[in-house]
């Protein structure tokens, strides 16, 4: 049965973020929609720009780029009818733009309403089974693990073998390979799960330190939150820090320079140019020669004298 196609709209209402950017982010968002992430998670998307909210169709799943945001705001939400959305900060770095709207949109598509979870064994030792919350770039969202899509930075994420119970020679765990083992948590990243005796959700986290730590985030007292909205509230200052490290720390993005692609990118745009030019050329000469050879005398009866 094919997958239903899911719509997630791209807007920016931020003066720094222009629609030539939104244009930009979005065709890297698209291809690895379509070309990365449908065949992993058998999902189906269209990601289109507007210019407006009030432009965006109803029944899309929005993610919004804005200039006034906080540690509350960012990250993922439901709306007032209970549908997806995602607010993104208008950083000026295009590469750490598209980094973290690609976070968001396969973060969506993979677990809409923030709410999914998997059962598995506790990375602490005191715990037993936990249901873990699928969060599919958490664990490998730094800037270091993302890799490039139309020469822009998009974000790993992890396959669903990323919850297999051992490690099986062979077996892909994200999309990049950065992740080789279940439930592998990289630095600057995190991995959430639940607790069901206690009800406490807790993280594994790699900040600083020489290795990652367990993290109690205690009980989710709000209850109009997803566990994602919650998880996201308390994890957005560290994310938004390794985000910041951008492209430089990326060891799978391309190595093609923007001046570079953009000599490539002006010379297409040439050759299509002239390619323009000399069809209009063509076809107007062909106008012009058609309008000549139909332009003829009226024959006129013959005269008498």
């Amino acid at each position: 049965m094919a997958a239903l196609i899911k719509q997630v709209a791209l807007v920016s209402t931020s003066p720094a973020v222009p629609p030539r950017i939104v244009m930009q982010v979005l065709a890297a968002l698209q291809k690895q929609a379509t070309r990365d992430l449908a065949g992993i998670w058998d999902v189906s998307a269209t990601v289109d720009p507007f210019e407006r909210l009030e432009d965006v169709p109803v029944g899309s799943w929005p993610i919004i780029i804005s200039d006034h945001l906080d540690g509350n705001s960012a990250g993922f939400h439901r709306t007032q009818n209970g549908q997806p959305m995602a607010m993104v900060y208008a950083t000026p770095d295009i590469n750490t733009l598209s980094l973290i709207c690609s976070h968001e949109m396969v973060e969506m598509l993979v677990d809409p309403f923030g709410s999914r979870f998997i059962p598995g064994d506790s990375p602490d030792p005191n715990q037993g089974r936990v249901n873990f919350l699928i969060e599919a770039c958490d664990p490998c969202q730094a800037s270091n693990c993302g890799y490039t899509v139309n020469n822009l930075m998009v974000s790993d994420f992890y396959t669903p073998n990323y919850f297999d119970p051992i490690k099986t020679p062979g077996v892909r765990y994200s999309f990049t390979g950065a992740i080789n083992e279940p439930r592998q948590v990289l630095k600057g990243c995190y991995l959430s799960w639940q607790d069901p005796a206690s009800l406490k959700c807790f993280q594994q986290l790699w900040l600083g330190s020489d290795a990652p730590e367990i993290r109690d985030l205690g009980p989710q007292t709000d209850g109009l939150l997803s566990p994602r909205e919650f998880i996201d509230r308390a994890s957005n200052a560290h994310s938004y820090e390794y985000f910041a490290q951008g492209r430089r720390v990326a060891l799978m993005a391309s190595t093609i320079t923007a001046a570079s692609l953009d000599e490539t990118n002006v010379a297409q745009a040439n050759n299509w140019h002239d390619f323009i030019v000399s069809k209009l050329a063509l076809s107007n000469a062909y106008n012009n020669n058609r309008m000549a050879t139909s332009i003829r005398p009226v024959p006129r009866a013959p005269t008498t004298v």
